[in-house]
């Protein structure tokens, strides 16, 4: 965790209030990128209040003590900041991007819009937005898919409710409701602050003090509850598609686990560019995508492969699916598969530690699952800990080749 100096590049404090600030000292970039994690999001909501997550990042860009929303998108303009943010089902996130010279500024307006007063005014009409943003999900055959594996796979759970809400939770919903959700789970005790880039952390530091010193300190409440993923069979026949998506869904590792690295080449190997799926099952014409992905949450992951087929196919592509899973669970991966998906990850490792916006992310990431920052060589060391053999027994100790819970939205009610 050091750099050429001998001196570590990371700082990390915790402000009297609870607050976490993470600083990164990127010597050879020319830009900062600074953001909140508030570790909170579509899980964390209400049954009744499904999507309050999600629309709340939405107003705190409406409005603060100091700023009219116009006047929040005019000061990230006039920075230059790359700026946005998103709501997850861990956490949600605001991040502006600026050259190092405008950090103090960038810092400021984050700092004031995570102070936002949600204004009554702007309420009505952002809940439009929102709704709009749903009504659009539904014309979307991937959007309505996914929601309905994430409800069944999870019934019952909040994992299981979609990030952007309902209809029938989003309609009646209140600003009041929304401001105690709001005052309960934006405590800074549930909060970090991250910069990455050309900076001094001292002089960070101070910033930040000046800025965040003041949020006021308070409880976010209850811990998660773990999920666990089910076998069984969910259909939803929608006419109005034309294609039918058909997915596995098997459960995996959590974020925490070490084996994420393995999982990462595994769903590549199976569904990612030029894999498994593309060569078997894509260019063989039984379906017109064909992927596998890897879902890491705090306390739980999931392993889907999915494709979209004409509907007449599901079955051959189910049994495609089922003849590659059966087949990555009882032989070990060539070497030369998993350092071809290796050589493709470190590169993107490369990428990313050059650019301080995504080590912003990361860091966010290794706070909540490592509990400290990592860099992006201990992040290569795992990658090149990857074999045929990790592949191999990941597999044996969560396997694939079983029932499953297998998926299916389209205009065919398969299987009948």
């Amino acid at each position: 965790m050091s750099n050429s100096n001998g001196k570590s590049p990371y700082t990390v404090r915790k402000l009297d209030n609870g607050l976490t600030v993470v600083i990164e000292q990127m010597p050879d970039v020319r830009s900062v990128a600074a953001g909140f994690a508030v570790k909170t999001g579509a899980r964390d909501d209400p049954k009744e209040l499904a999507g309050v997550s999600h629309f709340l990042e939405h107003m705190m860009f409406k409005g603060t003590p100091k700023r009219e929303w116009q006047q929040i998108t005019i000061d990230f303009d006039r920075m230059g900041s790359q700026y946005n943010a998103y709501t997850s089902e861990d956490r949600t996130v605001y991040y502006g991007w600026v050259r190092t010279g405008d950090l103090e500024k960038q810092i400021e307006l984050l700092a004031d819009m995570i102070q936002s007063t949600l204004p009554p005014e702007e309420f009505t009409t952002e809940k439009g937005v929102v709704l709009e943003e749903i009504a659009m999900s539904k014309d979307q055959l991937d959007h309505v898919a996914f929601d309905f594996l994430q409800e069944k796979v999870f019934e019952n759970h909040p994992l299981g409710w979609p990030i952007l809400g309902y209809d029938e939770t989003l309609n009646p919903m209140t600003r009041d409701q929304m401001w105690a959700y709001f005052k309960k789970r934006y405590a800074p005790s549930n909060m970090m602050f991250v910069v990455a880039g050309n900076v001094d952390p001292a002089s960070v530091m101070g910033l930040v003090e000046k800025y965040c010193g003041s949020l006021e300190a308070g409880d976010p409440g209850d811990e998660r509850a773990p999920a666990t993923v089910p076998t069984g069979v969910a259909t939803l026949k929608v006419d109005r598609f034309q294609q039918q998506v058909v997915a596995l869904s098997f459960p995996s590792v959590s974020a925490f686990d070490p084996r994420v690295e393995t999982v990462s080449a595994a769903t590549t190997i199976l569904g990612g560019d030029n894999s498994r799926f593309f060569w078997n099952i894509m260019q063989k014409g039984l379906a017109l995508r064909a992927g596998a992905y890897h879902m890491d949450y705090t306390d739980c992951g999931i392993m889907i492969l999915y494709g979209t087929c004409e509907p007449d196919r599901c079955d051959a592509f189910l049994e495609a699916v089922r003849e590659e899973s059966n087949r990555i669970c009882s032989e070990r991966v060539s070497p030369e598969e998993a350092d071809r998906v290796k050589n493709k990850r470190r590169t993107s490792l490369a990428i990313e530690g050059e650019a301080p916006y995504y080590r912003l992310t990361q860091l966010m990431d290794d706070m909540e699952f490592y509990g400290r920052p990592r860099t992006v060589g201990e992040r290569l060391a795992e990658v090149d800990e990857v074999t045929p053999d990790t592949i191999f027994d990941y597999f044996q100790s969560l396997p694939i080749n079983t029932e499953g819970h297998l998926t299916s939205v389209g205009p065919r009610t398969w299987p009948a």
